[in-house]
């Protein structure tokens, strides 16, 4: 499984409307595309920063979309008044649920960088070590692990029932995050908090 994030950073007063394109325009056009398993979007309003993710049963699929998606993106760009736009691809390694996340639900992303030859070791230990922690969590629902197998960096998604449940959790979150970082060499480079504004991911299992 594969996803293209693409990361829009503009105008705060605009994402509402962002959000109200990608739902009504860009899902309706991907759900119909060969190959696509869904689309979620995260929205940071205060910051006017929101995260596309589509993805993909292939490569091969995800690459062929490019043409379509990439004029859906223009358009979302001029929609969100974007100062900054970044695109980047991933391979799904790591997606489990506990529950459905439902209206409310909340998401913390954590992006890291490592040595792209431990990072298989880094998957296994994620599966093994982090996914029974964060299980434990107050209102955890689904974690998803992207990586990018060539630089070592990688993007963990954890979701929460609502903003409640992620703020109860930021301190234990903080706690596992440096615990796994020592024990896998990973550098954690940012992590920022989202709405979770739209879930069509049908990704199946992959813990």
């Amino acid at each position: 499984m594969h996803a293209r994030t693409t990361t829009v950073r503009g105008d705060p007063q605009a994402v509402d409307e962002g959000i109200e394109y990608v739902r009504d325009a860009v899902w309706p056009m991907l759900r119909g595309m060969s190959g696509c398993v869904g689309m979620s979007l995260l929205a940071d309003r205060d910051a006017g920063r929101c995260i596309v993710t589509a993805a993909w049963a292939t490569h091969e699929a995800m690459r062929a979309s490019a043409v379509a998606v990439g004029e859906l993106r223009d358009r979302a760009a001029e929609v969100m008044r974007a100062e900054e736009m970044d695109v980047a691809e991933w391979d799904i390694a790591v997606l489990h649920r506990e529950h459905p996340a439902g209206d409310g639900a909340w998401t913390r992303v954590v992006w890291t960088d490592g040595d792209p030859a431990q990072l298989i070791g880094m998957i296994d230990a994620f599966r093994m070590s982090l996914l029974p922690r964060m299980s434990d969590l107050p209102g955890f629902c689904s974690v998803s692990l992207l990586v990018d197998r060539d630089t070592g960096g990688a993007s963990a998604a954890i979701t929460y029932a609502g903003r409640a449940e992620l703020e109860q959790s930021r301190e234990m979150g903080s706690a596992i995050r440096e615990d796994f970082a020592a024990a896998t060499g990973m550098r954690i480079v940012e992590v920022a908090e989202f709405e979770l504004a739209v879930a069509h991911l049908r990704v199946p299992e992959m813990a």
